[in-house]
C-alpha cells in the first residue's frame, strides 16, 4: 500500500540557496515552482559570478566566423549595456561571450547531440556503402 507523501522542501530548498549565496553562488527558481509536483529532475547550473577569465580567453582567440542574429529590444539593450560598461567592445562581442557561456552551460546535451549527429553520419556512410555494393557503382558514379 503506497501512502501519498506530500512533503514541503520550500523551506529545506530556501536553507540551501541561503548557504550557496553566502559563497557568492545565486540560483532562484520560477514562480510557482513546486519540487514534489511532477519534476523530472532539476539541473542547477553555476555560472561564475565574474566574466572576467572568458572575456580575457576571447580576446586570445581569433573569432574569424560571422554568425548573423536577430535579437528582440530587450536583448539588445543588454548586449548595448555591457558594451557601455567597457568589459566589452562591442555587441558582436558581447553576443560571442554569452553564445559562448551558454554552450558551456549545456554542454551535456550538446555532447548528447553531437553523439547522435555522429550515429547519423556513420549510418549515413554505412548506406551509402551498402548502395554501392547493390548498384555497383563507384564513388564517383
Amino acid at each position: 500500500m503506497k501512502k501519498d507523501m506530500n512533503i514541503d522542501l520550500s523551506k529545506f530548498w530556501e536553507r540551501i540557496r541561503t548557504r550557496m549565496n553566502e559563497h557568492g553562488i545565486d540560483f532562484d527558481f520560477p514562480e510557482g515552482f513546486n519540487f514534489c509536483e511532477g519534476m523530472p529532475g532539476v539541473k542547477v547550473v553555476c555560472v561564475a559570478p565574474d566574466l572576467k577569465e572568458s572575456v580575457e580567453e576571447m580576446g586570445q582567440t581569433q573569432r574569424e566566423h560571422v554568425v548573423m542574429v536577430r535579437v528582440d529590444s530587450e536583448t539588445l539593450r543588454d548586449l548595448d549595456a555591457w558594451v557601455a560598461t567597457g568589459a566589452v567592445k562591442s555587441r558582436s562581442e558581447a553576443a560571442a561571450l554569452f553564445i559562448r557561456e551558454g554552450l558551456k552551460v549545456r554542454s551535456d546535451e550538446l555532447s548528447q547531440l553531437r553523439d547522435a549527429l555522429r550515429e547519423v553520419e556513420e549510418a549515413q556512410e554505412r548506406l551509402k556503402a551498402r548502395a554501392q555494393e547493390i548498384f555497383g557503382k563507384d564513388e564517383e558514379g
